[in-house]
């Protein structure tokens, strides 16, 4: 479809399916090539990146672990700027090398305070594995080793992305039509 009804707002094609998963296989190799006898940890933020970390998973090819937290700090089409953990890692991350999955970095807040908390932990590495970056929004230093792609600034949703909780169902991602 080239445009979606998500709630009250309609959204056009950004990125298609077949490119999204052209990137997230680089991104897999990089990290299997980097990783290669570490078992990392795969530390996967949600809601949003949920279908990004599973095709990248799909596409790793050494060992490793995946576990789940779930941090807010969108209100709509929003960031409010302030990040609300909701639910928190279980394991120990005590000197593992941690791989952070995450659906957008936008003004880098939420990864940042994600980053702190692990270094906290005594994780013995943390990177970075964003599926999309907003660099002209970002208000914070980020060091993202593992990007898939950088897009400009808009509100966009599908492939795990959402609007009010609506909208992550899609292969493709769309963007807001004004």
């Amino acid at each position: 479809m080239e445009t979606i009804l998500v709630k009250d707002r309609e959204f056009e094609v950004f990125l298609r399916d077949e490119d999204i998963q052209k990137e997230v296989k680089r991104v897999a190799g990089e990290i299997s090539r980097d990783y290669e006898g570490k078992e990392p940890l795969f530390l996967c933020i949600l809601n949003g990146a949920f279908m990004f970390a599973a095709d990248l998973l799909k596409n790793v090819t050494i060992p490793c672990n995946v576990s789940f937290v779930k941090v807010a700090s969108y209100q709509g089409t929003d960031t409010t700027g302030k990040v609300k953990e909701l639910m928190g890692l279980q394991e120990s991350v005590d000197g593992r090398h941690v791989i952070i999955v995450e659906d957008i970095v936008d003004t880098g807040y939420t990864m940042r305070d994600v980053l702190d908390s692990l270094k906290e932990k005594n994780a013995a590495s943390v990177q970075v594995c964003a599926l999309l970056c907003k660099p002209d929004k970002l208000k914070v230093d980020i060091n993202l080793k593992y990007l898939a792609m950088n897009i400009p600034n808009g509100f966009i949703v599908g492939y795990g992305l959402d609007y009010d909780g609506f909208g992550r169902n899609s292969r493709d991602i769309y963007k807001i039509v004004k």
